[in-house]
């Protein structure tokens, strides 16, 4: 192979093809020497060309580039980078290393290689590791969009349904050619469209670092792999392994296909996305790019710059208000944007990204604010996990109009209610009312409130009621991990029971907090699998867990239809009821609330009883009324006038079984012949 080699440009950054060839791009402000190094195949220990960039013609200010003509297809490519190995002033560079681009958008290799290197990451020399390496991918670019627009939904229509692309379909009862990747998504969209989401909110799809884990399960001694994702090696690049592997590079193909015929079904994509942190992990972690390329601008350091700061709790932090850092991170999300047609994102431990230098939360993070008044950017659903593991929490109080957050305090104070918790009456109908209690002192509304139950970090609903304690033994860390604080309970027997009436009990709590949620003002997020009762065995942790429990059990689907008929009735009513999904806060004429005696509820009493009837001025004849009974006895409510004067009809009670035909809300109504109806105990009832 002939190459020609010209000096290239410096932006954009990393690998793309132009005129002349391709074009590569780094950034090492503190790097003395770079080289391209350019590979047949990802298995390969040494580069079938290196590159050496001379400073002097291959450098404009901090950026290293150079031009290469002559490269056919599917280009495999990695860098090295020597500088000065000196950990007290927090340079890291070891030129055995070879990197990954920071800005690659495809990894080959991760199959069958490591990601970190073999030798001592403390150590300055060490062996050539890139026989241990994955490589970057330079694909071809061209993809049939066939005219694919977003959806756009607003807020106020949006029903987001969180999943993981490999646990989605890789159990055998997914029933799916292509288990765990992103053609088998595709295959299950009629699924979701029949389930009547809006969005899925997929966890992390970038590339990550999944044979981190050393331990192994002490129940069965397989190696743990991490299976959530949380450890970003590739930012911009899709996993490899969600592909088919029908060719290399073919996952960046079929995302774009998964995006495009999720947008053809009118459902949006929402990337899990976490900035706060790298799988470079601590000063002990493996050099995979940036730590390598310029440790200091990348990462938050201590005051002994040998050692990183530690706001995610997986052993660094992200120096995400660096100008460097900031534009790397714009530049990512543009690309998923602009070149994967995304549709929105959920930034994990959000406040990260509203620390400067010094680790201190900003009071005006110019990073959230770039974000948020990025014109690329303008369009797209912007979600924060509002908190990090430094200690902040600023649920209520993120910083930007146009970001939404996960309201964590709605998933407790639910399950708290329904758990039978005293003093919880009150607290739910703020909760219910798109919790203005956290979010109008800063000027936000309901619709800045993602409002959940369940999410993939604890237990699943199922397990919430199945389960008094966490069971994490299969994770390898003496059931230490995982939080303790879960707000669940088993009703009498911990774990699967084949006793009916703690079945019964579970079924109706299940049913009871999934209609709390699609009832709530706010933008409601459904945990995958939720609707037919997942389960992960009472692991409410289960980061590690590549089997099958994680993995979605479709069998449970046919043997929990009517729970998932319900949840299909409630999509309906919230969509045929609009005064449910309002931006603004509900007025004090918009919604009465009442006790059992219509005399006004005992907010902070011991029982959890509560009656509402919400309607407005405009439309009468769309009022509902909703009674909640928590307690463990049947109570008489008296039933309030309703509006039109027609009296109520009973749309749907969670102590009763779900209608076996239709999905509409309308199939379940009943006449209500008498101004009382008797909540049954643990059930919440719906009129129309």
């Amino acid at each position: 192979m002939v190459l020609k080699l010209t000096t290239g440009v410096p932006l954009p950054l990393g690998a793309y093809r132009g005129c002349a060839g391709a074009n590569f791009a780094i950034f090492s402000r503190h790097a003395t020497n770079i080289s391209l190094l350019l590979f047949d195949h990802p298995q390969d220990e040494a580069p079938a060309r290196t590159i050496a960039l001379d400073p002097k013609h291959n450098r404009t200010g901090d950026v290293w580039h150079v031009c290469v003509d002559g490269l056919g297809w599917d280009v495999l490519y990695a860098w090295r980078a020597d500088g000065p190995y000196a950990p007290q002033r927090g340079l890291r560079f070891n030129k055995h290393k070879i990197l990954l681009d920071p800005y690659t958008t495809a990894l080959a290799g991760t199959d069958c290689q490591d990601f970190s290197c073999v030798c001592d990451p403390m150590a300055r020399a060490g062996a050539n590791d890139a026989g241990v390496k994955a490589k970057c991918l330079l694909p071809d670019g061209e993809f049939d969009w066939r005219k694919d627009r977003p959806p756009s939904h607003p807020w106020s229509e949006t029903i987001i349904y969180e999943t993981h692309v490999r646990g989605l379909t890789m159990h055998p009862s997914s029933g799916v050619h292509h288990p765990g990747t992103f053609s088998g998504m595709v295959e299950k969209i009629p699924y979701l469209q029949s389930l009547g989401v809006t969005a899925v909110e997929l966890m992390p799809v970038q590339e990550f670092h999944e044979n981190e884990l050393t331990r192994r399960n002490p129940l069965t001694n397989e190696r743990l792999r991490n299976y959530w994702g949380y450890s970003t090696v590739a930012f911009f690049a899709p996993k490899e392994s969600y592909g088919s592997r029908s060719h290399t590079g073919c996952q960046v193909s079929e995302f774009k296909a998964m995006v495009r015929e999720l947008h053809l079904a009118d459902i949006e994509v929402i990337l899990d996305i976490v900035f706060n942190h790298t799988a470079e992990g601590n000063h002990l972690g493996p050099t995979l790019n940036l730590r390598g390329l310029d440790n200091p601008v990348y990462y938050l350091l201590e005051e002994d710059q040998r050692f990183y700061k530690n706001y995610s709790g997986t052993g660094n932090t992200l120096n995400c208000n660096h100008p460097v850092v900031r534009d790397y991170i714009l530049d990512c999300l543009r690309h998923w944007v602009i070149e994967m047609h995304v549709d929105g994102f959920r930034f994990d431990l959000a406040s990260v990204l509203g620390r400067d230098e010094g680790g201190d939360l900003l009071p005006n993070p110019p990073l959230l604010e770039r974000i948020a008044e990025d014109p690329i950017l303008s369009g797209v659903k912007l979600i924060a996990e509002a908190w990090d593991a430094g200690g902040a929490y600023q649920v209520g109080s993120f910083p930007g109009i146009r970001w939404s957050e996960w309201n964590g305090r709605y998933r407790d104070d639910v399950r708290r209610f329904w758990r039978g918790d005293a003093g919880m009456t009150g607290t739910l109908a703020n909760r219910l009312c798109g919790s203005a209690d956290i979010y109008r002192h800063s000027g936000k509304s309901p619709l800045h409130s993602i409002n959940y139950v369940s999410c993939h970090d604890g237990f699943t609903l199922n397990d919430l009621v199945s389960y008094a304690q966490k069971h994490n033994d299969a994770n390898g860390e003496g059931n230490a991990d995982g939080t303790s604080d879960n707000y669940s309970s088993n009703y009498g027997i911990e774990g699967h029971t084949g006793k009916q009436t703690v079945e019964a009990v579970r079924l109706r709590q299940i049913k009871n907090m999934l209609a709390t949620l699609l009832l709530s003002r706010g933008v409601p997020m459904l945990l995958g699998g939720d609707e037919f009762r997942r389960s992960q065995g009472g692991n409410n942790n289960a980061y590690c867990q590549d089997n099958e429990a994680s993995w979605y059990d479709w069998d449970l689907l046919r043997r929990h239809a009517e729970l998932y008929r319900f949840v299909r009735i409630l999509i309906d009513l919230r969509r045929r009821f609009p005064v449910l999904r309002e931006e603004h806060f509900y007025a004090a004429e918009e919604i009465r609330w009442f006790g059992p005696d219509l005399a006004e509820p005992d907010w902070d009493g011991p029982r959890g009883l509560l009656g509402c009837m919400i309607h407005t001025d405009r439309n009468a004849s769309g009022a509902l009324c909703l009674l909640f009974n928590a307690t463990t006895e049947a109570v008489d409510f008296q039933l309030p006038e309703s509006p039109s004067g027609q009296g109520w009809q009973m749309l749907l009670d969670t102590s009763q079984p779900t209608p076996k035909h239709g999905g509409n809300a309308r199939i379940g109504q009943q006449q209500v012949k008498h101004a009382c109806w008797r909540a049954q105990t643990r059930s919440l009832a719906i009129f129309f």
